[in-house]
This record gives structure tokens, C-alpha cells and sequence, in this order.
């Protein structure tokens, strides 16, 4: 079955505030890649770029393509061009481009063509439809069940619950979740939301109060007080990397599945959201305050603070209003709670 797969990868304007600072080549670049699948655009520009972040520069991107998006896939060459002196990257001839090196939607007669993403998507899918926190108030009027099988004290996949509160019956696929530990800002003390844990997804089967409901999938035993929220559509989002044009002064919350330390590949909760200006796109750079401790000729234990250290980049890819999660992409060493995040 012949299938048409497009995305947007939407573009920042070549006159942002990093655009002053020049791109810097790794040592050696190959001076061609040809793209194959699992490829994403942040790796495929880490090739030759040493911020590989900052790919929508080399590839000379700017609003106006937003309207006439680049499709990259797999058989692509894609070539460094360093001939005016500022390096960039270009399409040379690929699989499918019939050699002319335009950048053109295709319909490719394969089961499945995928374009090649601007990050991993598989490490953060699932965080992108599934509820992760709920606001301070907000869970208090949410659907919940009240009764599950006579039988049963939790019910799995197939299983029926029993629902107060769904107030729409039109809503027929739902996400249950359970509010978790709050997550307090490490400067104020103030509670900014509640983790919500994803159990599994449901059906409305009959309405009413209480309501019937269809256990979908459960990814955790599901029972009687846990809430549910509406499923979002499918959404497709092009993630775009860039630096925030504001200051931005953040610090982790929480490292998500209730881990004490996270690395590369770790979703971080961070106490700065939409309020403040974050979006989905922007690259922070993470940082550590550091100390270092001795043992004076009292025996006493001292302790000296030395300049902090800057250890990873971490990518927002969703943002509530006083909250943003975002993926470590790159980490020398382990992200623990508290680190601060600022601009790159």
C-alpha cells in the first residue's frame, strides 16, 4: 500500500541572537552523508557540526520554508558546502530526487517512507499524548472511578470500571492516570503541579453516573480512585532546536519515573513553563554547583565553592504553564534534582 508520510520541520530565522556566533566543524568532516533509517537531523548534523543543535543554521534555514518544507529521507546525500566560507549542508542527488537536488514531496511505493526526524521520536512518544502533570486544582474535578467488577479489586486490559464525572459522552477514548508526589520549585517551596503516572487507556462503553468504561490497555494495575483525562488526537510535531531569545534561568524538579539521578536520555521536569517564555524547541544547557570539600588540620571538614560546571543539553518538548519537560540529549555525568538550566 502505497502511503505519503510528510512532516514539517519548521525553521528559525537566520538573524536570531546565535546567529552571530560562528558554526564550528568538527576536526576531519566527512564532506558528504548519505542518510539512511535511523538517522535523525540533530545526528546527522553532529557529523559534521560541533553543536549539532544548531543544524536549522547550517542548513541555512528561515521562516519563509515553513511553507515549503524540507523533506529528507532515506538515500539522501547530503553534502557540506564550504565555498563562500561559512559552512552549510545541501542535498546532492538521492534515491528518489531524480538528480536534481530539489527538495520536492515524493511518493515512495514502499510499505512505509519515513522522513527522517530532528530527534530521536521513539525516547519521547510516549510522553507526548500521555498526561504528565496535572496543576495545582485541576485533578479535584477530573473523572474517577468509583467501582471496578464485582470480583475484582484492580482491573487489567478488557476489564470494565465503573466511572463518576465523565460529563461528555461524545468523549469515547480516554487516558487514566493516577496523581503522583507534588513537585515543589527548589527556590520557592511552592507546589507548581502534581506528577500524574499514565496507567493505561480506556473506552467509554455506556454513559451515565456512573459511567461503563473498557479497559484498553493497562500498563499498571488500575482501580478504584484513579482519574482519567480525555486522549488527545494524534499530533505531529517538528521539533526544531534553538536557543531562547530571553534569559532563562531554570532548575530541575524532578527526574521523571521517580529516580534519584538521570543521564543522557532522561525526561527532566523543569520550574520554568509557558509563563516564562519556554517553548518546545529550545535547547538549555545544564549546570552544576560545585564544592570542594577538605579536611583542615583541625579535622575539621571545610568546604570551598569552585566555578560550576556545565555537563549536558537538555531539549523541551512539551511545556504547561509553569512546567516544561524536556529530554538530556548529551551528559558527561549524572543529572541529579536541583542542577540549574540555563541558556546554552
Amino acid at each position: 500500500m502505497v502511503r505519503i508520510i510528510s512532516a514539517l520541520i519548521l525553521a528559525v530565522t537566520a538573524t536570531c541572537a546565535f546567529a552571530a556566533e560562528p558554526l564550528k566543524l568538527v576536526d576531519n568532516p566527512p564532506d558528504r552523508h548519505i542518510v539512511v533509517r535511523g538517522d535523525t537531523l540533530w545526528g546527522i548534523s553532529g557529523k559534521f557540526l560541533k553543536q549539532p543543535w544548531r543544524w536549522p543554521e547550517i542548513w541555512r534555514m528561515n521562516r519563509d520554508q515553513i511553507k515549503n518544507p524540507h523533506l529528507i529521507y532515506p538515500g539522501d546525500v547530503v553534502l557540506l558546502d564550504t565555498s563562500d566560507g561559512s559552512p552549510r549542508l545541501r542535498l546532492g542527488k538521492g534515491v528518489g530526487r531524480g538528480g536534481s537536488g530539489k527538495l520536492q514531496p515524493q511518493v515512495y511505493s514502499e510499505a512505509v517512507q519515513q522522513v527522517i526526524p530532528s530527534i530521536p521520536p521513539n525516547v519521547i512518544d510516549p510522553f507526548i499524548s500521555k498526561p504528565l502533570v496535572i496543576e495545582p486544582g485541576a485533578h479535584d474535578g477530573q473523572p474517577r472511578i468509583v467501582a471496578t467488577q464485582e470480583d475484582r479489586m484492580v482491573v487489567g486490559n478488557g476489564d470494565e470500571a465503573f466511572v463518576t464525572g465523565i460529563p461528555d459522552a461524545s468523549i469515547e477514548k480516554w487516558n487514566v492516570f493516577r496523581p503522583g508526589k507534588p513537585l515543589k520549585d527548589p527556590e520557592t517551596g511552592a507546589v507548581i503541579a502534581h506528577e500524574a503516572f499514565f496507567l493505561g487507556s480506556a473506552r467509554l462503553v455506556k454513559p451515565g453516573e456512573p459511567a461503563s468504561i473498557r479497559i484498553v490497555q493497562a500498563k499498571q494495575e488500575i482501580g478504584r480512585g484513579d482519574r482519567l483525562l480525555p486522549a488527545p488526537a494524534p499530533e505531529i510535531i517538528s521539533y526544531v532546536p534553538h536557543r531562547p531569545e530571553q534569559e532563562v534561568s531554570a532548575r530541575v524538579v524532578s527526574i521523571y519515573g521517580g529516580v534519584n539521578e538521570g543521564g543522557a536520555n532522561s525526561v527532566v521536569a523543569l520550574n520554568r513553563g509557558k509563563n516564562n517564555g519556554l517553548e518546545i524547541g529550545h535547547v538549555l544547557a545544564l549546570f552544576r554547583n560545585r564544592a570542594s570539600v577538605n579536611v583542615d588540620f583541625d579535622g575539621r571538614r571545610t568546604s570551598t565553592p569552585i566555578p560550576e560546571e556545565r555537563y549536558a543539553l537538555a531539549f523541551v518538548f512539551r511545556v504547561f504553564d509553569g512546567i516544561a519537560y524536556a529530554l538530556v540529549v548529551e551528559s558527561s555525568k549524572s543529572v541529579i534534582v536541583g542542577d540549574s538550566a540555563r541558556n546554552p
